[in-house]
């Protein structure tokens, strides 16, 4: 049984992980810091160490000098994304950023003690098969047709080099299948680095891939190394990929067709060796033809297409993935005979899960928090009041505006849904009232002024 080492000095994080981990089957000790961890115990003893990047006095990076035969994993908030990248420049095997679900940090701690297994075997001489513990059914649940096709395709596309396009509504769990397709690939003994572009501000996106030198802009006081190079031999992961500004697309494509970067204030390039994986909730198509993503990267992107199935199309995996997350939350909270009540069952399965794999764990986990006994009732799970205007009604897709029925019909089945509801703000707000655009959609006028804030639409004046 593999013994982990977890250190964190966030008494809920530390308890967290060291009951995922206990119910996985782990040997698990923990301690708050650096010094307690020399103190109780040997860390050069343990099969792998879980460690937070900023403690109370040692940072967690100095366990990969004090404990040099143990791999070491690096859990940081996404603020210290940077700092995370630099941590594995020291050594450290891995990096988690916080906060993780349950699957992702147990797919991590797999993947890095499969490798240290099978290059143990290696330096024995030992002919030894490759691990199986990459393969996308150990990472990911599904038993329904849909993702059987999913866990066929990652497998085939996963040892080849080809760039890697993921596509699925938001919470259906497309960064599991990077991971997959990384951990099964040949580059598994390297790094996955994985970026959300959404996530980092638009003025900061291009030093944060490709990484700046000294000067190049306010604030750049030392050099620093791009996400992209961080990740050299091995995966780079870029989640919400149609959320990338224009001059950074340009500079992707480079690195896609050249294979070199060039940090922003620099002259020279540098070359590298990264296998690239994308994904996005937005049909990327559909954005090409008003200007808002590179056809030419879109190209270079699709070399082979992984579309994750929602889960409103997955209903034979709804109470199998409910009875996971059950057994997680139960063994957390100290409630292992949680279960549903038939009536709590019939809901999860009428539900349509706008929010996906996501949206039912966090009810699942709220109903968990909720129950005074045993049996989680549909009260609970609180599934009426969410997602009542997240589907665009059959009167606007068949509308009476002709029209526009007329010109979209062929791009209707393409778009996502904040797509066709971009395209139609767009379209009918010049002669429509908020009023008229709310109807028309199915929403309140409150809805549509959030929704309006959320994908950049101004509303004219």
């Amino acid at each position: 049984m593999p013994r982990i080492l977890i250190v964190e000095d966030e008494d809920i994080i530390r308890s967290a992980v060291r009951k995922l981990l206990l119910h996985a089957g782990y040997d698990v000790d923990d301690v708050g810091s650096v010094e307690e961890a020399e103190q109780r115990h040997e860390p050069d003893q343990f099969d792998l160490i879980i460690s937070d990047l900023r403690l109370p006095g040692a940072a967690g990076t100095e366990l990969i000098n004090r404990a040099p035969n143990t791999p070491v994993l690096i859990m940081t908030s996404y603020a210290s994304l940077r700092s995370a990248v630099d941590s594995m420049k020291m050594g450290a095997v891995e990096y988690i950023a916080k906060p993780f679900d349950h699957d992702e940090m147990l797919a991590a701690v797999e993947g890095i003690l499969a490798r240290t297994m099978s290059s143990a075997s290696e330096r024995q001489g030992d002919a030894a098969a490759p691990s199986e513990n990459g393969d996308p059914a150990s990472i990911m649940y599904g038993q329904c047709e849909p993702m059987q096709r999913v866990f066929t395709l990652i497998r085939k596309v996963a040892p080849t080099e080809a760039t890697v396009l993921v596509q699925g509504e938001s919470g259906t769990g497309k960064e599991l299948v990077a991971r997959a397709l990384h951990l099964s690939s040949p580059r598994a003994a390297n790094p996955l680095i994985s970026v959300n572009c959404a996530a980092i501000p638009e003025s900061l996106i291009e030093s944060e891939l490709f990484g700046h030198e000294k000067g190049a802009f306010t604030g750049a006081v030392s050099a620093r190394t791009g996400l992209i190079e961080a990740a050299d031999g091995g995966s780079l992961f870029l989640d919400e990929i149609g959320e990338l500004p224009a001059e950074a697309q340009a500079r992707l494509l480079r690195v896609l067709q050249e294979g070199e970067i060039r940090k922003v204030g620099s002259t020279q390039s540098r070359k590298v060796n990264v296998r690239m994986i994308a994904a996005t909730h937005r049909n990327l198509k559909a954005m090409t033809r008003t200007g808002g993503f590179r056809e030419d990267l879109y190209y270079r992107l699709n070399v082979m297409q992984i579309r994750i199935p929602p889960l409103r199309e997955r209903q034979s995996d709804i109470l199998g993935l409910t009875r996971r997350f059950l057994t997680s939350q139960g063994n957390k909270m100290g409630k292992p005979n949680l279960n549903l009540s038939p009536e709590a069952m019939r809901a999860l399965e009428r539900h349509r899960w706008p929010g996906n794999v996501r949206e039912l764990e966090n009810a699942i986990e709220r109903a968990s928090i909720l129950c005074d006994g045993d049996v989680i009732t549909p009260s609970l799970l609180d599934l009426d009041s969410e997602g009542s205007d997240e589907y665009i009604p059959e009167t606007l897709v068949e509308g009476n505006n002709e029209q526009l029925h007329t010109r979209e019909a062929d791009n209707t089945n393409d778009l996502s849904l904040e797509d066709y509801f971009q395209h139609f703000v767009l379209e009918n707000q010049d002669r429509m009232s908020e009023t008229e655009l709310a109807q028309k959609l199915g929403i309140s006028r409150k809805s549509l002024w959030e929704r309006r804030q959320r994908l950049g639409i101004p509303r004219k004046k």
